[in-house]
């Protein structure tokens, strides 16, 4: 652009000087053209240079400089054209060195955007990093007690069916068979309650059908009647798919348990790096994720990978909940 500038401001200046020399000389007002020309050349050139400035602070000292650098030639050389004489443009020159430096003292106060935007991302990484952590906290704490309380208690009672079998083998077969009985019952169940406390961990199903598949899965267990379209990336990383399952799955109980609903829907959508999951309701409506604390840990969990969580739920129904979670390389920047 400025190459064009200047080819064009040549072309006018040698117009200019031909149409005076042509009209018999006389006073010498193409100098005025010329240094009209000239300046908004030099107003061109300041232009490309400033935007050659990142976005920011850097950018708006920038566009100080230019202004200052353009404004003070213009007044020393129409002072010049002028005839000399008093140098006025020295109180401007002040007036603008002044102006110029109560600009950058400001600029220098305000706050950088990408410097905000990074002060911002700091303090939710911080916030969700310790949301997490107590979250994690009470998960190993709720899979210590369903262990403790359930697989583990089975388990003693197993052995303890199990040495008073070994005891009556031979004293009395029938009650032998009994105790072996309740002790394979016992067991049956110590392997339910340990499935069911991996299965809060991370679900088998996700490994073997990837999210989609686990979604419909998970659709099928329920007492209401949910459909599921669309897909999921064939590649997404375990902790993202472990998140947008478990808010999906929490998202379906509170329709469940809460909105009185008839049927549901789960739609997966993805487009390049973020994954979308629409999961709706014909219920009652009127759902507050600050009422509880299933949708306010889904939004925490969400937000550890820059996802988030929108609910659209007037009463009267329905219900609509987007979850929003990128997955690519730069979700983080």
């Amino acid at each position: 652009m400025v190459a064009v500038v200047a080819v064009v401001a040549a072309v006018v200046c040698a117009a200019v000087a031909i149409a005076w020399a042509v009209a018999g000389g006389g006073y010498f007002w193409p100098r005025w053209v010329w240094f009209g020309v000239a300046t908004t050349a030099a107003a061109a050139f300041l232009l490309g240079w400033t935007r050659r400035h990142p976005p920011g602070r850097r950018r708006r000292l920038a566009a100080g400089r230019a202004v200052l650098a353009l404004i003070v030639p213009v007044d020393v050389t129409v002072w010049a054209l002028s005839g000399g004489g008093y140098f006025w443009p020295l109180w401007s020159i002040t007036a603008w060195s002044i102006l110029f430096g109560g600009y950058v003292w400001v600029v220098s106060r305000l706050p950088d955007r990408r410097e905000q935007e990074l002060t911002t991302r700091v303090a939710v990484l911080a916030h969700t990093r310790r949301a997490v952590l107590d979250g994690q906290a009470a998960e190993l704490a709720r899979v210590e007690r369903d262990l403790h309380d359930g697989a583990q208690a089975r388990m003693v009672s197993l052995a303890l069916s199990l040495g008073m079998a070994e005891d009556l083998v031979r004293a009395d077969p029938e009650a032998t068979a009994r105790l072996l009985r309740e002790a394979r019952s016992t067991a049956v169940s110590a392997l339910d309650d340990l499935r069911t406390v991996m299965h809060s961990i991370h679900p088998a199903v996700l490994a073997d059908r990837g999210l989609a598949g686990a979604l419909r899965a998970l659709a099928l267990d329920l007492a209401l009647p949910v459909t599921v379209d669309g897909d999921a990336p064939a590649q997404l990383p375990a902790a993202v798919q472990s998140a947008a399952y478990f808010a999906t799955a929490e998202c379906l109980a509170n329709a469940v348990k809460h909105s009185q609903a008839t049927a549901g829907g789960i739609s997966l959508r993805h487009d390049g790096a973020v994954l979308r999951i629409v999961v709706t309701d014909d219920g009652i409506g009127g759902a507050d994720p600050a009422a509880g604390l299933g949708l306010r840990g889904v939004r925490r969990r969400l937000e550890t990978f820059d996802g988030r969580l929108d609910l659209d739920s007037p009463p009267g129904g329905p219900t609509v909940i987007t979850i929003t979670v990128p997955h690519g390389p730069g979700r983080l920047q």
